[in-house]
């Protein structure tokens, strides 16, 4: 291309796999037209795993801590999403009181992950002070995780049948007491950047989809949501106690990164609101079926040898053997802070899946980038990595 004798070559650049805001090690191939994208070529796999390939040689109790590396961001809502798939494929109806701490403990985790979200999403784009505002809400979050899991990340709390342990008052009460705050920390977020003039220059028209495109390329969460598509797994496919609670599902109009910006800072208080009435409404009773799926550890947990786990596998393989001659393979998705995650299982006569694969919505949304960067300048490539909101371990697991 020549202009007034000057010469203007396509460039072609390499955008990750170490730049800090491809949130992970996402490598992007950038065809360029002085500052326009022309071609944008997404590569994954730096990070890949092989989490379904191992649950594979793995029983089903000995899978679950392995969904929690999925996505690390909110490793309560895999636990929960995978157990829902056994539950499903076994039969095992969960009690009241494990359903309604199970979905308080996933709306937990999706306010734990938005704060990731808006924090790093709201740096790369240049307001530092949300970074550190989301990130000291965060932590009292993951102070809460701790006091009933022992773990702040990575959490292996959810049970096939349930949960590990009961949660107590002290827990509910300071959970109630941060969820009464917390609406107004939101606001503080929001009177820092949704009216900035420069935060509106970078996500206003930016990265637009439109909602047939969405539909199209199988988007869902608050990336499809933007877009004006009304669809949650949770008002659709309703799991645990999302039918026993009211909430609404926050939608966009112009599918750019403001939308789906908003959508997720709307989602705050929607979660806070399921929290609240989970916690108004937590009955009594067991937190595990009869029929759970679960290690019985022996009576000295000191005097742990070979024979005790093999006899636990043996237990384990009799339990499932007793429900798995109906069913030979099953689907069940619930909706991940990201997205929609599933859990696609085909089992033998064994203890172990004998094909695992997790359809996960980050590694749909990164499929998209192309279609959103494409055109653009190469600035609104991290505005637009930010608004689909993907983690690369679930990418790549």
């Amino acid at each position: 291309m020549q202009n007034k004798g000057i010469t203007i070559k396509e460039l072609t650049v390499n955008m990750g796999p170490q730049h800090p805001a491809t949130h992970g090690v996402l490598r992007l191939v950038l065809e360029l037209e002085g500052e326009i994208i022309k071609k944008c070529i997404p590569h994954i796999g730096y990070l890949h795993r092989g989490i379904e390939k191992l649950s594979e040689d793995l029983t089903y109790v000995q899978s679950l801590p392995l969904t929690d590396r999925v996505d690390y961001l909110s490793s309560m809502v895999n636990n929960e999403g995978f157990c829902v798939a056994i539950e499903k494929l076994m039969g095992i109806e969960v009690p009241e009181r494990a359903k309604f701490i199970r979905t308080m403990m996933a709306e937990m985790a999706r306010i734990c992950s938005h704060l990731v979200w808006i924090a790093t999403h709201a740096l790369d784009i240049g307001a530092m002070t949300v970074f550190l505002y989301a990130m000291r809400d965060r932590e009292e979050l993951l102070e809460m995780f701790e006091m009933v899991t022992g773990a702040r990340l990575t959490v292996s709390y959810p049970r096939v049948g349930g949960v590990r342990c009961d949660v107590n008052n002290r827990f509910l009460d300071k959970l109630y007491n941060f969820i009464e705050k917390f609406p107004k920390k939101v606001e503080e977020y929001e009177t820092l950047i949704d009216r900035n003039r420069v935060w509106l220059k970078r996500t206003k028209g930016v990265g637009v989809i439109t909602a047939q495109e969405a539909i199209n390329w199988g988007l869902t969460g608050p990336t499809l949501r933007g877009s004006g598509v009304y669809y949650d797994v949770r008002k659709f496919f309703p799991y645990d106690a999302y039918d026993k609670v009211d909430f609404e599902v926050p939608v966009g109009k112009n599918g750019d990164v403001y939308d789906r910006y908003r959508c997720r800072m709307l989602e705050f208080r929607q979660s806070a609101r399921i929290i609240k009435q989970c916690i108004e409404k937590l009955p009594e009773g067991p937190i595990l079926a009869d029929n759970a799926l679960r290690i019985r550890m022996p009576e000295s947990p000191l005097k742990i040898d070979k024979k005790d786990i093999i006899f636990e596998i043996y237990i384990e393989d009799k339990q499932i053997q007793e429900f798995i001659q109906k069913f030979t393979e099953v689907y069940a998705s619930v909706e991940a802070p990201r997205g929609e995650l599933g859990f696609y299982i085909i089992c033998d006569d064994s203890s172990k899946p004998y094909r695992m694969r997790v359809r996960a919505p980050s590694f749909v949304h990164a499929g998209v980038l192309p279609k959103l960067c494409e055109g653009s300048l190469v600035a609104d490539v991290i505005a637009n990595i930010g608004s689909i909101d993907i983690v690369l371990g679930e990418c790549d697991r």
